[in-house]
Formats: C-alpha cells, sequence, structure tokens
C-alpha cells in the first residue's frame, strides 16, 4: 500500500487557495532555503521537535486510501464554499508518486490546488497538472547563480516547469517571499514578469512579505537559524506587476 508522510494538516486554511480549505503539509524538500519557516518539512522521514520541555514526533505515515478517504468525507463542505485541499509542504512533489495516487483518487470530488517551487522532473510535473485546478507556483529568485546560493540547488528546474505551466492552460498564481537582501530587488520582479506576461491563465502574483517569526522552530529540530541576511530588515517591494495590469496581493 503506497504510503506518504506529513507532518500538518491545517483545516479551514483561508491563504492557500479559494474557499475553505484543508492544507496539508507533506515532508521532505529538495530545497535549502536560508529563511525556510518550516524546517521540519525539509527531512522526509519523521522527527522529533521540542516544545516548550514537550518531546513530540513530528510527521507521521498514512497511506493513500486513508488520506483520500478523509478528504472525500468533507466533500459537500468543501463544495458549499467553492472550496478543497491543498498539498504543500517541504515540497508535495518530492513525494511525487505518493501525491499523483492521491490525487487521482480525490480529483473527481473536490477543488484540487498544490503549493509548489516547482523543482521536479518536467516529466512529474507535467503528469501532475491534468489533476490540479489551481497550482501556487513559488519563485524565490529568477537569477541562476542567486538561486543555487540561497536555496542550494540550480534553478533550471523551476524555469523549465514555469515555461511549462505557463503554456499548459492551467490557473496559476505565483508566489514571491520577499526576502529582505536577497531577492526583493526590481530585477528579480522583472525577470518574472517577463515570463508571466500576457499569460492568460495567470490569476494573480502574491508578493509575502517576510516573516520575522521564521527562525523560531529551529531549536525546536536541534537546528540554529543564522540568515546570511539582514531578518530585521522590511523587504522592497517593487510591484512592476500592477503596473503592466497584473492583479497583485501584498501578503
Amino acid at each position: 500500500m503506497q504510503q506518504g508522510t506529513i507532518f500538518s494538516i491545517e483545516e479551514f486554511a483561508v491563504n492557500d487557495g479559494p474557499g475553505i480549505r484543508t492544507t496539508i503539509f507533506l515532508k521532505g524538500c529538495p530545497l535549502r532555503c536560508v529563511w525556510c519557516h518550516n524546517p521540519e518539512g525539509i527531512s522526509p522521514e519523521p522527527q522529533y521537535m521540542d516544545k516548550k520541555g514537550e518531546r513530540t514526533l513530528c510527521g507521521y505515515k498514512v497511506t493513500v486510501d486513508e488520506l483520500a478517504s478523509q478528504i472525500i468525507k468533507n466533500k459537500d463542505i468543501y463544495a458549499l464554499n467553492n472550496g478543497g485541499i491543498t498539498l504543500t509542504g517541504g515540497e508535495p512533489l518530492f513525494q511525487a508518486d505518493f501525491v499523483l495516487k492521491l490525487l487521482r483518487k480525490i480529483k473527481p470530488f473536490v477543488h484540487t490546488v498544490i503549493e509548489t517551487s516547482g523543482y521536479a522532473p518536467v516529466s512529474i510535473f507535467k503528469e501532475v497538472l491534468p489533476f490540479l485546478d489551481l497550482v501556487l507556483f513559488d519563485i524565490k529568485q529568477m537569477d541562476t547563480v542567486l538561486y543555487k546560493k540561497y536555496t542550494g540547488v540550480d534553478n533550471h528546474l523551476m524555469l523549465k516547469n514555469l515555461e511549462t505551466l505557463c503554456s499548459s492552460g492551467n490557473e496559476f498564481i505565483i508566489r514571491v517571499p520577499l526576502i529582505p537582501g536577497v531577492n526583493d530587488t526590481k530585477e528579480n520582479m522583472l525577470s518574472i514578469l517577463n515570463v508571466v506576461k500576457g499569460v492568460s491563465s495567470l490569476v494573480r502574483i502574491e508578493l509575502l512579505r517576510y516573516n520575522k517569526i521564521a527562525g523560531a522552530k529551529y531549536s525546536m529540530i536541534g537546528k540554529e537559524y543564522e540568515p546570511p541576511f539582514n531578518p530585521e530588515a522590511t523587504p522592497q517591494i517593487y510591484n512592476v506587476f500592477e503596473e503592466n495590469n497584473i492583479k497583485t496581493i501584498i501578503l
């Protein structure tokens, strides 16, 4: 029986797609973003966290059938407010086989969204698209050198999958976490604009300001948060998107 590993299920989420949703956080991520605010989602395996002196296990195994049944039983509730489920992480496509099997089971019943960095083989990304009603595509940095410097991986897969998404017809939202001194530059925003401008299936851009409590969880898993930027700084906002008639939300 196909199993996946998740570390949290958030009910009544309102910022991860339309309507009221259930957001499912899958463990495992190939990126090492220096600002990661879910460090417990990086390792693909369950791990212990110390919260206020209490040691708890973060992450557990679940089968496709178990999770699908849990989702489908709430389908009428989701339908009342045009909600559904959102798969995030970590990087959900890190567990691509599990995600594909799950989406095949639930897609006829609920609205499906995935939040992804786009770091996955192009063949997998293409395979998952038909089972998604909306894609939340995170773009950290368009520059190849800077992307690798701050995420630990090359951005060629992200760029290729972004190109695939733009030509797929799937509705999508671009999410940009604004990290002060890292990617909050006009050059980065213009590079994103050049790719998505004129794509009819783009719903909007979401600019997400850096969360200053992002490092709070690191000590819980025995790590130190040492970002190579000033976490107290306020990120710059260059809204070149609205200037080009693209709906933009700043969160």
